[in-house]
């Protein structure tokens, strides 16, 4: 690990895009069911210590969450330490205005414990069904981007672009209590993602979902080569990975194979990849970005891609597919009793 991290506090979390899961019988259940299995989960994250929670916005049949700051908002009444945030705001599809009024009431309701991470979203559904231009993609991100920066380190704003009426000596409210929102920006893999995170100050959230995690390594130092020329001090880097964990390698190669090849293969077809063999996925699980295993399995991958790239926060997509709610109960159990004691002790060793 390098001086960088060792002057942060290492945070292991968990994100969940709300999947949607298989009951008993095998049929899938109905998304309500499936939020209401979701607050199940986050009170167990929040009772065995895990540090952060973030829920995905999606606006399609394969997941259920599709306005995480309400489903967040109960969490904090039924939570008392967990940090509550978005593993994906689609800020394009959004408005600032009402991203910021919502995270900073969620901040007041869970006595500070709100956290943003701003997104274009790798779904474009978002789009028509709020009335916007896909040809509009980077424009729209840039611009509310933008917006939203001024309302997190101003509490009267003045701004104009081409995307609304220009706003003019403007406070909004409910005001952030005692410090700034916490605001990371979800990096996919360009160079210019990484730039942007640092022009505008925030810390970086690396969507690693294939592939060996040291190919990361250039954007991290882009990262911090960009915060030296601008003057800016360096903020967390974090990664957001799939896996699964059960109490051996095996059981969990096998609960989690079938589940994740199907949610694979069906979005495959609608983006032209090949369908996956268990050969692959297995290969991605032992040297790749897929962190599924037993708790050391896990905690030895993790630690490895955190003293890999200097992180301070890992978060683990801990569903994927159908896969039924009791198995991801058991996954968020064995991550923070298990893994996450493990992660601390290999890092600081």
């Amino acid at each position: 690990m390098n001086d960088k991290t060792m002057t942060q506090a290492l945070e292991l979390g968990l994100d969940t895009f709300g999947d949607i899961t298989a009951a008993q019988d095998g049929s899938l259940k109905h998304e309500a069911e499936v939020l209401r299995d979701l607050v199940e989960q986050g009170v167990l994250a929040d009772e065995i210590g895990v540090d952060f929670l973030g829920l995905g916005e999606h606006h399609r049949a394969d997941f259920a969450i599709s306005a995480p700051e309400i489903l967040m908002s109960y969490l904090a009444a039924r939570t008392s330490r967990i940090k509550l945030g978005t593993s994906v705001t689609v800020l394009s599809s959004d408005d600032p205005i009402r991203v910021f009024q919502r995270f900073s009431t969620l901040d007041a309701l869970s006595g500070g414990r709100a956290e943003i991470t701003l997104g274009r979203g790798s779904f474009t559904e978002s789009f028509p069904l709020f009335g916007f231009k896909l040809d509009q993609y980077e424009v729209l991100f840039e611009q509310k981007l933008d917006l939203l920066s001024a309302l997190l380190n101003n509490e009267v704003v003045s701004w104009s672009g081409q995307i609304r009426p220009p706003l003019k000596q403007q406070r909004v409210f409910p005001r952030v209590e005692s410090r700034p929102l916490t605001c990371w920006i979800g990096v996919g893999g360009s160079p210019e993602s990484v730039v942007r995170a640092v022009t505008y100050n925030m810390p970086m959230m690396l969507a690693i979902i294939g592939g060996n995690p040291a190919r990361f390594k250039p954007y991290v130092e882009l990262y911090h080569q960009a915060c030296a020329q601008m003057g800016h001090e360096v903020k967390p880097l974090g990664v957001h990975s799939p896996g699964h964990v059960a109490e051996t390698d095996e059981e969990a190669i096998e609960q989690l194979w079938p589940h994740y090849k199907a949610f694979h293969d069906r979005l495959g077809r609608e983006r032209g990849w090949a369908s996956m063999g268990k050969e692959t996925f297995i290969q991605e699980a032992r040297s790749g970005s897929l962190y599924a295993g037993s708790p050391e399995t896990v905690a030895r991958r993790i630690a490895k891609t955190i003293e890999t790239l200097g992180l301070s926060r890992f978060d683990l997509k801990y569903a994927t597919g159908t896969m039924p709610h009791s198995q991801l109960m058991k996954s968020i159990e064995l991550y923070g009793t298990k893994v996450m004691p493990l992660v601390r002790e290999m890092v600081a060793g």
